[in-house]
């Protein structure tokens, strides 16, 4: 994932709303969505390369997501464990704040290379760091919208301004206010001031500061919806298999029939 939009403790009927886009080489086989395991039962998109996922949606309610933090030159990502086992090793928990922990206990940060996740469920929402530098950091947060992208939750970025000032803080969950969500992340503007903000060493394309991204080779190829109710019924999950900007959302089923 290269954009999170969360919603924790805020939508009224809704105590978690995860939404996001998926950003990677069009040419990178993936299929839009799976049964990533059975016991418990996680759903999300799956990667056919390294097998991992970007967003993992528990149906006891834990749902799971990352960005990846970009590499200082093309080609310069080492080869290490795929970060997609990352959010399905916290979807299975039946709390958010017993994957934090385990995670925390568990995880050798050294042996992926450095992603940024978010972790919620209806109680809590929690901010995750994987750095082989730094280890494994993790933040709860409070109450409340945050916007994630491909850089730490709480440094400067022009694409988190752009996507926070056309949403609401706190909204009412309804068919309005998640066409709103859609369109945002089907928004393939640059913000404003985003050539500004970059780095000299920055090598990626302009295009990558929009909320969907198109850059010859690259880009967006998945968007996700995910709200979870006040009752113990699954997350209701919508995805599309494409960019956002072109290919519909479609519902998925925790189950066949």
């Amino acid at each position: 994932m290269c954009l999170l939009i969360a919603y924790s403790r805020v939508v009224r009927g809704a105590p978690l709303v995860l939404a996001g886009n998926r950003d990677e080489l069009f040419s990178r086989p993936a299929v839009p969505l799976a049964l990533l395991a059975e016991a418990p039962r996680i759903l999300g998109g799956r990667d056919l390369v390294a097998g991992g996922t970007w967003m993992a949606v528990g149906e006891q309610g834990v749902i799971a997501a990352l960005t990846n933090r970009p590499p200082r030159v093309p080609g310069a990502t080492p080869a290490l464990r795929s970060r997609g086992e990352l959010p399905l090793r916290l979807a299975r928990h039946a709390s958010a704040r017993d994957a934090v922990q385990a995670f925390v206990r568990e995880v050798d940060a050294g042996e992926y290379n450095a992603c940024w996740i978010l972790v919620g469920d209806r109680d809590s929402l929690f901010y995750l760091e994987v750095s082989g530098t730094t280890g494994v950091r993790s933040r709860e947060l409070e109450p409340g919208r945050h916007i994630l992208e491909n850089r730490p939750l709480d440094a400067p970025s022009p694409k988190v301004d752009y996507v926070g000032a056309r949403l609401p803080q706190s909204p009412v969950l309804g068919r309005r206010w998640l066409r709103g969500i859609a369109s945002v992340l089907a928004s393939r503007e640059i913000p404003p001031g985003a050539r500004d903000s970059r780095s000299p060493e920055d090598w990626r394309p302009l295009e990558v500061e929009a909320a969907c991204v198109k850059a010859g080779a690259y880009g967006t190829r998945w968007s996700g919806i995910v709200a979870l109710g006040r009752s113990q019924e699954p997350p209701r999950f919508c995805f599309s298999d494409g960019p956002p900007c072109e290919a519909p959302f479609q519902r998925a089923r925790w189950r066949n029939g």
